[in-house]
């Protein structure tokens, strides 16, 4: 069974059996539902926008005709990003808005991840009744007078750009005369359209590498090293002063360094967080999941660091609640309220490109003024009879001498390293993340606490 439902939305593979998969029908009857939660919220317009994946233009078509099929008119600004969505809610004073995207997942997936008013991914509450609403096929298609419309279809992509550049961080003159070389892999999906242009705009010499929007991923579109080599070696060969990579929608943002090293996609948040703070003091949050270095950094500039639970609602949700200027996800996802409360790359790459020009320093020495962090990610497989719950409430007292933390599963940290466990709600598995100086240490730290977990099992 390939099709997955969250509060954020539908994601699965295209074809095969209804209910299974991510089939015409179910993507009529999720399209569907959300439209009649955006008409009980007196809604009339939603932005539709898609990553370039192959089969986005035949998503795009049967969701559109579900949506007015309800009788809610669309805005549809077609090939876009994640951000890019989001912030052409805001724009078009629109009450919602379709993501059309599967993210980093491979080219047979595809989804729908659904905004409220505020171009912001719903909440679980309100996920909860579009998820019910569809399940019980609660909706009703209007009569032919009520049918909705495409009000317009265009492009968001240059007042996105525009919105970025206009950001008060964002030292454009000073980039404009460092005069980058950058390396771009958009791994062939819509950043291969704006990060290329957004770059131009700011001066720099851009190298293409898999720009092209026609949703053939090149190689696995997830930014992790193992899929990198090519563009690590291109920087290289170019002699260009980094690499930028983003996945199929652009919410998330790795660098390169000159030297063709992995700069760390958890080190993007620290890099700006960097950058930001040194100009503005603020509180900073990122998911429990994230590397310790923010912190580091946050406290360094004698501001505040809050943890939220993972995933993207839960870090904008914490970032409300703190007043925090600055947050993301460990994964390269920059959120920078100045511009909006949503993981952008293309506001990632203004301000890295603005540190960079302003610091004078290269992404390797940047990056080495930062403390060093090694991350290891297993998991550990369960019995379908194993009470999970249970068994975490069993961790957090195994570790009670340790600082605990249990808004997402477990997470112990330890006065060098942390452990954080998390239940999968698709399958039964406990995923133990670890970090610590060192690739080895973390490693056997997770060893350690994956060792205890499995004899609380016994």
């Amino acid at each position: 069974m390939t099709l997955i439902k969250s509060i954020s939305g539908i994601r699965g593979t295209i074809g095969g059996e209804i209910g299974d998969n991510l089939t015409p029908i179910d993507l009529v009857k999720f399209a569907s539902a959300y439209a009649t939660w955006v008409k009980s919220q007196g809604g009339t317009k939603i932005v539709i926008g898609r990553d370039a994946r192959i089969s986005g233009e035949m998503v795009q078509n049967i969701v559109e005709g579900a949506v007015m099929a309800i009788g809610v008119d669309i805005i549809a600004i077609d090939l876009a990003t994640t951000p890019t969505v989001e912030l052409a809610v805001v724009h078009y004073k629109a009450d919602g808005g379709i993501i059309l995207t599967a993210s980093h997942n491979p080219k047979q997936w595809n989804a729908l991840k659904l905004l409220d008013h505020n171009g912001e991914f719903l909440n679980a509450e309100q996920g909860a009744i579009v998820l019910e609403t569809a399940k019980n096929d609660s909706y009703k298609f209007v009569d032919i007078d009520n049918i909705g419309k495409i009000i317009e279809r265009t492009n968001y992509d240059a007042i996105h750009i525009k919105e970025v550049l206009d950001l008060k961080m964002v030292d454009l003159e000073a980039v404009k005369k460092a005069k980058f070389k950058v390396v771009v892999d958009a791994v062939n999906s819509v950043g291969g359209i704006v990060i290329p242009q957004l770059l131009r705009a700011m001066g720099a010499e851009v190298v293409e590498l898999y720009c092209t929007p026609n949703g053939e991923f090149p190689h696995n579109p997830e930014p992790l090293k193992e899929h990198l080599g090519e563009i690590m070696e291109l920087v290289k060969k170019e002699k260009a002063d980094l690499g930028v990579v983003v996945d199929p929608d652009v919410d998330r943002l790795v660098l390169i360094s000159e030297n063709g090293e992995m700069f760390g996609e958890e080190y993007t948040l620290v890099a700006i967080a960097d950058y930001i703070l040194s100009k503005t003091k603020g509180s900073t949050v990122s998911n429990l999941s994230s590397s310790r270095a923010l912190r580091d950094i946050t406290e360094r500039h004698g501001c505040t660091y809050t943890t939220a639970a993972v995933g993207e609602v839960n870090v904008v949700a914490k970032m409300k609640a703190t007043n925090a200027i600055f947050g993301g996800e460990g994964n390269g996802g920059v959120i920078y309220p100045e511009s909006h409360y949503g993981r952008d790359a293309l506001v990632g790459v203004a301000l890295v490109l603005s540190y960079l020009a302003l610091s004078g320093k290269t992404m390797s020495q940047l990056r080495a003024t930062y403390p060093h962090y090694e991350m290891s990610k297993n998991k550990i497989q369960l019995t379908p009879d194993v009470d999970v719950d249970g068994l975490l409430e069993a961790v957090k007292k195994q570790y009670a001498a340790e600082e605990i933390t249990d808004i997402d599963g477990v997470k112990i940290d330890f006065k060098e390293g942390w452990v954080h466990l998390r239940k999968s709600n698709t399958e039964p598995i406990v995923r133990v993340y670890a970090e610590h100086k060192t690739a080895e240490q973390a490693d056997k730290l997770a060893t350690e606490v994956i060792t205890t977990v499995n004899n609380l099992i016994k």
